[in-house]
């Protein structure tokens, strides 16, 4: 009897493999149990021991999250210096690492990056100065093996978006050529649009999509009818108008066989959504063991992880049918996107204002968490300014004919008077007025007997005359008869006294310059009595 006892214990201890790791010392490390049952201070997936191979798609196209460059971005239009990629239109695409030129500085880069440091940017139509609604970017590559036909195939990739202004809802093309030879196309055209508008290009699939400051995972199915050995990404052939220009970012595409995507982790829906929740495709032969941040969850076996918490998550899948090896999810990245915005608003002195449902009378700061349509936290920071009620002393001269406008009040007299105002904040202040006159006289009638009165033309004033910038006298056939410029004041002006003029009506222009720094033009007429 003990004999066969001996004989069951080795038959079954080696099914223990599937679910243990064994260090050199004997001690057991469960790789799915959430304990560190070693000792040594790694738990499940974060110990060597409970390795498994990575299972992810290759890409049939190279370089695709853009991470290998020749050089760092020195500026736009810089494609040139993603390794493999190809500029694919006239149009030109831009390149975005965080090793150089990272974006237009008013159209932000959503962060964080679905993947690595670099993605790049594209336009559908250019619109403001010079427009031209063709103006559509697309980039290309030629796969390292091509798309099979009769085979099906998932392209699986993130669209980003910038501000809602500039980034409208887009139809995402995915387009496939037989001939690498096709790749660019419209050279020398920047006004070629899309591939269509060329030979040798199809419509492989499109997609609908929009939103906001984010990434979306988006991706196309395909079965081609012929054998595709290049691609290009980017917008559909419908010319816009618009009064901004589009902007949009691509990362991480991902090009495989459909069944090369039957181990990846995925999102059901937004991010924010209380449905929300993690899946891998199900397969009735597979085990699985879910992970957050390399620890087992405890109970999580099934294909769908519902309303996880942040961090990174892998899935370990065993196929019951197979040879026992396990599987591992390459890492899924889940936060919930947060957007933060900044405000700053003002209450009058004696005022109340609301922010976010409570009643503000002074200067503070506020910080509140809303939620966007989508359930997504929007954390809002407002400072209240308070603005305190003003009192001006304003002394100001015209000249009779001109006025002076404050606020909506117009005056053209001397007054003294307080003026209530509402300012660019919208508080009110009072202006205490005094408007008077310039003292500045110029005479009607020319004398010119040399009894030194009224003998020759001149502007008398005051000291808030400072200079006569300009003179001009004209006679009542409009010939000017005298110019000048940068008189001091009331000097005389006389022309007369040689008796080249006679009597009768002449006018002046005169530009004089006040004490306030105003430059002010008068014009009138006077007489010349011999």
């Amino acid at each position: 009897m003990g004999r066969i006892l001996k004989l069951i214990v080795l038959v079954f201890t080696p099914m223990f493999i599937t679910f243990e790791a064994h260090t050199g010392e004997g001690v057991v490390e469960v790789c799915d149990n959430a304990k560190d049952d070693d000792l040594d201070g790694l738990i499940d997936l974060n110990d060597p021991d409970c390795q498994c191979d990575v299972a992810e798609p290759k890409s049939l196209i190279p370089n695709p999250s853009f991470e290998d460059n020749s050089c760092c971005p020195p500026n736009r239009s810089s494609l040139h210096c993603a390794e493999t990629w190809i500029q694919a239109s006239e149009a030109t695409t831009d390149y975005l690492h965080q090793c150089g030129w990272f974006g237009w500085e008013d159209l932000p880069v959503p962060m964080p990056l679905p993947d690595g440091n670099a993605c790049i940017g594209f336009r559908n139509g250019r619109f403001g100065d010079n427009p031209n609604p063709n103006w559509k970017e697309y980039t290309g590559a030629c796969l390292t093996s091509p798309l099979k036909a009769g085979t099906s195939y998932k392209f699986q990739f993130w669209l980003g978006f910038t501000q809602y202004q500039n980034s409208p809802p887009i139809n995402v093309v995915f387009y496939g050529s037989p001939d690498c030879k096709y790749l660019p196309f419209g050279e020398g055209n920047e006004r070629h649009g899309c591939p269509l508008n060329g030979e040798g290009w199809v419509p492989l699939d499109v997609i609908y999509a929009l939103g906001a400051n984010n990434w979306l995972l988006k991706e196309f199915n395909v079965t081609p009818d012929q054998d595709i050995y290049a691609i290009a990404i980017g917008p559909d052939c419908t010319e816009l108008n618009l009064d901004q220009n589009p902007y949009y970012f691509l990362d991480n595409l991902v090009l495989a066989d459909v069944k090369e995507f039957e181990l990846v982790i995925g999102p059901s829906t937004h991010p924010c959504s209380p449905d929300f929740s993690l899946v891998l495709p199900y397969r009735e032969t597979n085990r699985y063991q879910w992970y957050r941040d390399g620890i087992a969850l405890i109970g999580e076996t099934n294909s769908e992880l519902r309303t996880p918490h942040e961090g990174q998550y892998q899935v370990r899948v065993i196929d019951q049918n197979g040879n026992g090896n396990c599987k591992v999810t390459k890492p899924y990245f889940y936060s919930r996107p947060k957007s933060e915005v900044q405000l700053e608003r003002f209450v009058c002195q004696g005022n109340q204002i609301e922010v976010h449902g409570r009643s503000v009378s002074e200067s503070g700061a506020f910080v509140d968490t809303l939620k966007t349509i989508d359930g997504c936290d929007s954390i809002v920071s407002t400072k209240v300014v308070m603005v305190e009620k003003s009192f001006v002393d304003l002394d100001a001269k015209i000249f009779p004919g001109e006025t002076l406008q404050i606020g909506n009040r117009t005056f053209e007299a001397p007054v003294k008077e307080s003026v209530l105002i509402n300012s660019r904040l919208g508080c009110d202040s009072t202006v205490h007025l005094n408007l008077e006159y310039y003292n500045v006289y110029i005479p009607n009638a020319i004398t010119p007997n040399g009894d030194g009165i009224n003998d020759g033309f001149s502007v008398y004033g005051a000291k808030d005359l400072v200079m006569i910038k300009s003179i001009q006298l004209y006679n009542h056939w409009g010939d000017r008869v005298y110019s000048a410029d940068n008189l001091p004041p009331n000097q005389e002006v006389n022309i007369w006294q040689n008796n080249q003029h006679g009597s009768g009506l002449f006018t002046y222009v005169v530009e004089l310059i006040m004490d306030d720094g105003k430059s002010h033009q008068q014009q009138g007429s006077f007489v010349l009595l011999r």
